[in-house]
C-alpha cells in the first residue's frame, strides 16, 4: 500500500538541524579509523584464513562448510564496502573508493555500480518511481506493479511470500551478473578497473575452485557459496524497507522521508555484528556518512527526537522483522490470486 505522509513545510527542516547539531556535538561524525583497520584486518585474516584451509583440505566434501563460512566472509566484506561507499571510513571520497573497489573485488561486486545505485536509493527510499531498490523484476511491492505483471512474472508475483528465500539464494549470482553487464555496457565509473578487478576474481576463484576440487565437487562447492552468501546478504537489507510505507510525489521533508520508510532491528552486539550495522536502518538513512560503531550511540538520541517531534520511529526484532516483509509480499499477491480465481470461477 501506497502512503504519502502530508509535507510539514519549512519547519521540519529546523528539526533536522537541531537533531545533527546534536549528533554532531555528540561526537558521532568523527571517523573511527582504529576500529575500522581492527575491522578490516580481522576481515582480510579470515578470509585468508579460510582460503588457506581451503587449499589443504584438498577434494573434500568437508570443504562445503568452508563454502558456507566464506558466505559470512564475503558478506563481511561486502559491509566494509558499504561503509567505503558512504565514506564512513575516511573523509576524502578517492581512499574510500580505493578500499570499496578492492573489496568489491574479493567478493566479485562492481562497487562503483553498486554505489550508483544505492545513492539513488537513499535518495528516495522507498519511492515507487526513484528507489531502484523497489524494481526488480521477480518481486513486487507496490500495487501497481503487480497490475503490470503478466505470464511468468504474473505467477511469479501471486506464490512471491513463498518464493522469497528461495529467490535470495541467486543474489549473489544477480550481484556479480549485474556488475559484469555494466562495465560491458559502459554503465559504470572507472570501467577499466571495475573491469580488471572483477575478471581478475572470476578467474581466480574459478581456478582455485576447479584446480582443487573434482569438478561435481566444484560445482556444489559453487552452489552453495554463493547461494549462502544471496541469502545472508538478502537477509541483511531485506528487513530495512520491504513492508515499509511506500511513497510517491515529493512533498515530504528529508527527515520523515527517511525515518518513516525505514525499520530497525533490535539486538545486541551479535546483531551488529551479523548485520554490518544495517540494523540501524533509521540512523544510518539520516546520516549515511555516519561510522558503523556509532550508531547504536545514535540510535537512542533519534528515537527521543522522533517521539518529541511526534515521528513515527519504527523497530522490530529480527524474526518479527522477516514477517512483516513476508506479510507485506503475500498482500501484494493477494489482488492476482483473487483475480484467478474469478477466472476460474467464471
Amino acid at each position: 500500500m501506497s502512503e504519502s505522509p502530508p509535507s510539514t513545510g519549512e519547519r521540519t527542516g529546523s528539526e533536522f538541524a537541531e537533531l545533527s547539531r546534536e549528533v554532531r556535538e555528540a561526537g558521532l561524525l568523527r571517523r573511527r579509523h582504529g576500529y575500522y583497520g581492527l575491522k578490516i584486518a580481522g576481515n582480510l585474516l579470515a578470509f585468508a584464513g579460510l582460503w588457506t584451509a581451503f587449499a589443504f583440505l584438498g577434494d573434500s566434501w568437508w570443504q562445503l562448510v568452508i563454502a558456507a563460512l566464506l558466505a559470512v566472509s564475503f558478506a563481511q566484506l561486502a559491509f566494509i564496502g558499504h561503509d567505503a561507499g558512504h565514506k564512513q571510513i575516511f573523509r576524502a571520497r578517492r581512499p574510500n573508493d580505493v578500499l570499496g573497489t578492492v573489496h568489491g573485488g574479493l567478493v566479485g561486486m562492481n562497487f562503483q555500480q553498486w554505489v550508483s545505485g544505492h545513492n539513488r536509493h537513499h535518495a528516495n527510499p522507498n519511492h515507487e518511481e526513484h528507489d531502484p531498490d523497489l524494481d526488480v523484476p521477480v518481486v513486487v511491492f507496490t500495487g501497481a506493479q503487480a497490475r503490470l505483471r503478466t505470464g511468468f512474472l504474473r505467477w511469479m508475483a501471486k506464490h512471491q511470500a513463498v518464493l522469497f528465500f528461495p529467490l535470495l539464494t541467486l543474489e549473489g549470482l544477480n550481484l556479480h551478473v549485474s556488475g559484469i553487464r555494466a562495465v560491458l555496457s559502459g554503465e559504470t565509473k572507472r570501467r577499466r578497473v571495475e573491469g580488471a578487478v572483477l575478471a581478475m576474481h572470476v578467474v581466480l576463484y574459478l581456478a582455485a575452485v576447479f584446480l582443487v576440487l573434482s569438478p561435481g565437487l566444484a560445482v556444489m562447492f559453487i552452489l552453495v557459496h554463493q547461494a549462502l552468501w544471496g541469502v545472508y546478504m538478502g537477509c541483511a537489507f531485506a528487513p530495512n524497507h520491504k513492508g515499509m510505507p511506500t511513497m510517491t510525489g515529493d512533498k515530504i521533508d528529508f527527515m520523515r522521508k527517511q525515518v518513516l520508510t525505514s525499520r530497525n532491528i533490535r539486538g545486541g552486539p551479535i546483531t551488529d555484528f551479523v548485520l554490518g550495522g544495517l540494523n540501524y536502518q533509521i540512523e544510518h538513512h539520516l546520516f549515511p556518512n555516519m561510522p558503523r560503531p556509532h550508531l547504536r550511540r545514535a540510535q537512542p538520541i533519534v528515537q527521543r527526537f522522533c517521539a518529541t517531534h511526534g515521528i513515527p520511529y519504527t523497530q522490530a526484532g529480527i524474526a518479527q522483522s522477516y514477517r512483516h516483509v513476508l506479510r507485506h509480499l503475500h498482500e501484494m499477491g493477494a489482488p492476482l490470486r483473487a483475480a484467478d480465481r474469478v477466472r476460474r470461477a467464471a
